[in-house]
């Protein structure tokens, strides 16, 4: 649609009717309706060839210059979003970063950065209590013997395993042991052990 200017608009004796609005131009009054009006915002702010807003926007006092503001301060459209409070069916493959975990005489996770973790440990080790638990996560922790091997592990009050007794690792060196996790709740993760190699 083309522009309308407000110097095109019908002079206005009296905008009379529901849906006209008397505006000033220099003096004189003018008459224009709510789909003159409607066609003035799609003539001026949008761009009829991307649909995309180009114009300044106000919002709440602050303008919002939107051909830039989309994508850092405003959020862009992606129908493909996942969203938090709804449902989602996933249609390609969704997938967890395996973080490294410091090796120390106490080995601490923090389950606010990750759900999978490895460690290789170079010498008899406690896994702490992780920090940051949330009822529902879950993931995996792979522990690692060093070239030495034989390292033993102890864990945490938190840690709940089948049987209430904690298992015993892999000896060999290089051997993989993996720890299969969820959090029950903040003073709980049910835990199940898979020794890969022995």
């Amino acid at each position: 649609m083309a522009n309308v200017k407000i110097s095109d608009l019908t002079a206005a004796s009296a905008a009379a009717l529901a849906n006209e609005y008397e505006i000033n131009e220099a003096g004189t009054s003018k008459k224009v309706t709510g789909t003159q009006m409607s066609a003035l915002i799609k003539a001026d702010l949008l761009d009829d060839t991307t649909a995309n807003f180009t114009g300044t926007l106000q919002n709440g006092g602050s303008n919002v210059v939107v051909d830039t503001d989309i994508g850092s301060s405003v959020q862009s459209y992606d129908a493909d979003t996942a969203k938090t409070d709804v449902t989602q069916s996933y249609t390609k493959a969704q997938r967890g970063t395996i973080e490294t975990l410091t090796d120390g005489a106490t080995i601490t996770p923090d389950f606010a950065t990750a759900n999978n973790y490895t460690v290789t440990l170079a010498g008899n080790r406690t896994l702490a209590n992780p920090t940051n638990l949330t009822a529902g996560q879950s993931g995996s922790i792979f522990v690692v013997q060093d070239g030495t091997g034989s390292r033993t592990l102890a864990y945490g009050s938190y840690w709940d395993f089948v049987g209430g007794t904690a298992p015993s690792l892999s000896t060999a060196a290089a051997s993989v042991d993996r720890i299969d996790y969820v959090v029950r709740t903040t003073g709980s993760i049910h835990a199940v052990f898979t020794a890969l190699y022995s």
